[in-house]
């Protein structure tokens, strides 16, 4: 993949060869980024697609501004798609949990708590 600045460019060679791994809502943006990120350090190449496509909302079809994560290679797409089933399958932010030394309760997001400073146990 070639990059110009920032900004990745993908050939249409490439376009041939990339496999949808996953499409996000709006709100999922970010898990969206920082899957990347993380199949990136994986040795996945992965691009994510239609970030910036909110604001085409009413002119273009709403389901086709959802930001989708796709894979380069092929070859790499099923270990790509196994790890983030298993990602998707632990994530444990909407879980509420409760501090063994303080027992206050705290939304999943936290991995330690506010109140006492205590890191959550998830074993």
């Amino acid at each position: 993949m070639v990059r110009v600045g920032f900004f990745p460019v993908v050939s249409i060679d490439i376009l041939a060869m990339m496999k949808k791994l996953h499409v996000f809502s709006f709100h999922e943006s970010y898990q969206a980024e920082l899957l990347r990120d993380i199949l990136a350090r994986e040795g996945v190449d992965c691009v994510l697609r239609n970030q910036q496509l909110s604001g085409a909302l009413g002119e273009i079809p709403f389901i086709e501004c959802f930001p989708e994560l796709w894979v380069v290679d092929d070859e790499a797409w099923p270990r790509a798609r196994i790890f983030l089933e298993a990602w998707l399958k632990n994530d444990t932010a909407s879980a509420h949990w409760h501090c063994p030394q303080c027992h206050e309760e705290l939304e999943g997001h936290f991995g330690a708590c506010w109140n006492c400073g205590t890191e959550r146990d998830d074993g």
